[in-house]
């Protein structure tokens, strides 16, 4: 890869956006669900600056992206949920931790259509745009999918422990304090790419089934 400070820009605006915005979007469905914490802490916006985390946002995707790695991932700023707050919070827990995978989704669909008019002979042909919406499309589809997986505390393991019954809840949730070094384990052992491409899999396929009615 290129390290000049073109790449590396065209590269950060998709990854810092694929990130605060997973994070905004949790915040906003958690104030639709009755939890205002996020919106009165001022964490439901799409200012980049308010999720921002210095490692998570920009030291480790960029540590990433210079070493070539195929798997890009970091963090914002959590948006604060009370989700004792919400009004159904076994239930509006499913929505409010589904919004960030969601809102990864519908970006990468959305650098997907760019990416097919940035292409040569596209109507916004540009070889750095074609740059910046492939990063797009790759970073939210490993965002999603990562974040998809059942490990609490990512939203698919939140999204778990809410399906299941609170005899099996209870337990699987006391899993949330070592879920990132799980997830660590995983991916020093190449089990987490292997865990994520179902999820990658189905997110490609469903981007190139909605292209085609662009």
């Amino acid at each position: 890869m290129d390290f000049s400070v073109a790449t590396i820009v065209l590269w950060a605006v998709p990854v810092v956006f694929a990130i605060t915005l997973h994070e905004a979007a949790h915040g906003y469905v958690a104030r639709i669900f009755g939890d205002q914490t996020a919106y009165m802490l001022g964490r439901v916006t799409l200012n980049p600056l308010r999720h921002i985390d210095p490692i998570g946002t920009v030291a480790v995707p960029g540590f990433l992206i210079l070493l070539s790695s195929p798997f890009v991932f970091g963090w914002a700023k959590p948006v604060p949920v009370n989700f004792g707050n919400l009004r159904h919070p076994k239930r509006d827990t499913i929505w409010v931790a589904g919004a960030g995978p969601f809102a990864n989704f519908a970006m990468a669909v959305a650098w997907a259509i760019l990416l097919k008019a940035a292409d040569p002979g596209g109507a916004m042909a540009s070889d750095g745009l074609s740059v910046m919406a492939g990063a797009g499309v790759n970073v939210n589809l490993m965002l999603m999918a990562l974040n998809l997986l059942p490990i609490p505390p990512l939203d698919g393991g939140r999204i778990a422990v809410s399906l299941l019954p609170h005899s099996l809840a209870a337990p699987y949730s006391r899993v949330e304090p070592y879920g990132f070094f799980v997830v660590i384990v995983l991916l020093a052992t190449g089990l987490l790419n292997k865990m994520m491409l179902p999820l990658l899999s189905a997110g490609e396929y469903l981007i190139r089934a909605l292209l085609s009615f662009v």
